[in-house]
């Protein structure tokens, strides 16, 4: 009897053994799972704290970049405030004496001259897109021709640099070839001194802004946006840059191996060559890129928008057509900046509706040189008129753009035969581009 007591005892026992095992195993559980939920919770705290920390460490790197372009303009307004003001301190009037240091022939009857101050102080900057005037005593003139050509290089204190092309006669005209540019391909010597004013122009880049620009050269027209192109590198501005240069084949190529050069070292210009006629011995895609003119229709092909600021310079016909189809694009007038330009021998023709006001009948009066003369309907222009009869009046391009002939007038009115390139002051007309639509009275 007592053995089956203890053995009942005995199972009661190891029941409750059991049962309080489970028991433990089951808190353990409990106390597993609210560590796992804890540690669920403490994870997810930390990857919330983590992605606010990175969130936090990009906004700081986001910050020092926009402080960084930020102190980078600043200081690039600074070197340019500098560099106006150095235009101040070391300008000069009038003419000043330069010798001219070196010729390097870059193309086909395309000639860069580089020039040093004769005193040897020191040399204003001066905008991209402007350029110099030169006075040459050319044998068998009366008097010396002035001409200008813009300076086809980033600022540099040392010296100046142009390249001048040598013009042939125009197609189908009984003219001689470009007297100024024959002159200085021909007679001037290294060695030589040269009369040549301050750098001018009203055509030029703001180089205070990183806003992307397209540059665009036909010709000889390079000269001032290569000056823009070569400012932009020097100065280790990233703003986004399209160069197109357009031409007719390879022996027109100018500074070729120089602009491959700039291609291939700096990824935010993107460079297209044009050749619009290639000689059989130009290859694409090693000489040039792109076998047409330059136009709006090759700029909508490759140009990720139309908001960009267009600089240009090249011949009438070429400027006439982009700045026309990009209005037509949209462009923003505010966002076109172009010069043409035009062999100086080749006088501006008058439009059909203004041979009346070139035929009719005035009197100009030059004061200063006592001469009252009846208008001649031959002549083509204003200056041509006073050169006729022996006034002699300062000029410079004879197409509009340099502003060198302007004159007062005290009475009267003018026709332009052409848009002025350079502005024009109230009381104050362009001689090489205009004719009288009245009696003058000019003050020259």
């Amino acid at each position: 009897m007592k053995f089956s007591l203890s053995q009942t005892g005995l199972e009661s026992a190891g029941h409750h053994g059991i049962l309080e095992g489970f028991a433990d195993m089951f808190d353990l559980v409990i106390e597993l799972g609210a560590l796992a939920v804890l540690g669920t919770i403490g994870l997810y705290v930390m990857l919330v704290a983590l992605r606010q920390l990175i969130a936090l460490l990009q906004m700081t790197r986001r910050q020092d970049a926009y402080q960084e372009r930020l102190r980078a303009q600043v200081e690039l307004i600074h070197i340019e405030k500098g560099k106006s003001q150095s235009v101040v301190d070391n300008s000069w009037q009038g003419f000043r004496k330069f010798i001219l240091k070196g010729k390097v022939l870059e193309a086909d009857s395309q000639c860069s001259m580089y020039l040093e101050p004769h005193d040897g102080k020191p040399l204003p900057s001066f905008h991209p897109g402007q350029y110099l005037t030169f006075s040459f005593p050319v044998p068998g003139k009366k008097k010396p021709i002035t001409r200008c050509y813009s300076l086809s290089d980033s600022p540099n204190p040392d010296y100046y640099r142009v390249t001048v092309k040598r013009l042939p006669p125009p197609r189908d005209m009984d003219v001689p070839p470009g007297l100024g540019s024959s002159y200085f391909h021909h007679n001037v010597k290294v060695g030589d001194i040269i009369d040549v004013k301050a750098p001018g122009g009203h055509f030029w880049m703001d180089t205070t802004q990183d806003f992307p620009v397209v540059l665009i050269g036909g010709g000889i027209g390079l000269t001032p946006v290569l000056s823009m192109l070569n400012q932009i590198i020097e100065s280790g501005s990233k703003r986004e840059t399209w160069f197109f240069y357009g031409l007719r084949a390879g022996s027109e190529h100018c500074m070729k191996e120089y602009l491959k050069r700039i291609d291939e070292e700096n990824d935010h210009v993107h460079m297209h060559i044009c050749y619009s006629r290639p000689a059989p011995e130009d290859v694409k895609d090693v000489d040039y890129t792109d076998e047409e003119r330059v136009s709006v229709a090759l700029f909508k092909r490759l140009l990720p928008s139309s908001n960009y600021d267009y600089y240009m310079c090249g011949p009438g016909p070429m400027m006439n057509s982009i700045v026309q189809d990009l209005e037509g694009w949209g462009v923003p007038k505010k966002q076109i900046h172009f010069e043409a330009f035009g062999p100086a021998s080749v006088k501006p023709a008058a439009s059909t509706d203004k041979k009346t006001e070139k035929s009719a009948s005035f009197d100009i009066e030059f004061a200063r040189s006592g001469k009252t003369l009846p208008w001649d309907p031959e002549a083509t222009s204003l200056l041509d008129f006073a050169e006729e009869n022996d006034i002699d009046l300062e000029s410079g391009c004879r197409a509009g753009n340099c502003g060198t002939c302007k004159q007062a007038v005290k009475t009267g009115d003018v026709e332009y035969l052409q848009d002025p390139g350079a502005p024009v002051d109230d009381g104050y007309c362009l001689m090489c581009i205009s004719v009288p639509k009245t009696n003058m009275v000019i003050d020259a």
